[in-house]
């Protein structure tokens, strides 16, 4: 597959790493060509540093991992308002949360909203914006790998953005349609601040075993 990457922090430096071994062809722009070089050398030879305004036309999927900040103008780079990424998939991986309050930025939609409204024609996936880039790639058993909230509302992204999950060692679970991005957002919120108040947010949730579920409503 070809993914382009559009940020050159953190995480997508790390996404490119956990991808490049699974044969993917990795496109990295950003604001800054020196920037961009930088985090494609990182991310090894499968990726190559090119123009923002050249990118939509190299990538089957483009994976935004940009701060909330900088999401309009990032987009605006790669000519998403003028129909670029029209019937493309776009992973947004922005987590737009005030890290003071652990409150979400965007005072009503979400940021994968922003994304859609921005993107003229793209196909919206959220997915990634709850793990750090150093959770990446997962090597250790199936059975405890991380699972990846996605919401989307074509089927066609959805089925990328999860065999680009699992390509990280992940679980994708498809959870509703993009208006589930909002709920999706603050749960990284509610993970902060639980962390803040000294705990583990693994510890915060239920640990419910959807097989077990069922398997009581069918003896019911």
């Amino acid at each position: 597959m070809n993914v382009g990457i559009l940020g050159t922090g953190n995480l997508a430096v790390a996404l490119g790493r956990a991808w490049a071994p699974a044969g993917h062809s990795l496109f990295v722009a950003g604001r800054d060509p020196l920037h961009s070089k930088e985090a494609a050398d990182q991310i090894g030879p499968m990726a190559k540093a090119v123009d923002p305004t050249e990118l939509a036309t190299q990538i089957d999927v483009l994976v935004v991992a940009v701060a909330w900040e900088g999401l309009e103008a990032a987009l605006s780079l790669v000519g998403a308002p003028e129909g670029s990424l029209a019937g493309k998939a776009v992973i947004d991986c922005t987590n737009p949360v005030d890290y003071t309050t652990c409150e979400l930025k965007p005072t009503s939609g979400s940021a994968a909203a922003l994304v859609a409204h921005t993107a003229t024609g793209a196909h919206v996936v959220k997915a990634l914006h709850l793990f750090a880039g150093a959770s990446w790639p997962y090597v250790g058993p199936q059975e405890s790998a991380p699972v990846v909230a996605i919401c989307g509302d074509e089927p066609s992204a959805l089925d990328r953005a999860a065999a680009l999950i699992q390509d990280l060692g992940a679980r994708p679970a498809v959870v509703g349609g993009l208006s589930s991005a909002r709920q999706l957002e603050e749960a990284a919120g509610f993970v902060m601040r639980v962390v803040a108040a000294g705990y583990n947010p693994r510890l915060a949730v239920p640990d419910v075993d959807p097989a077990l579920l069922r398997a009581a409503q069918t003896t019911d």
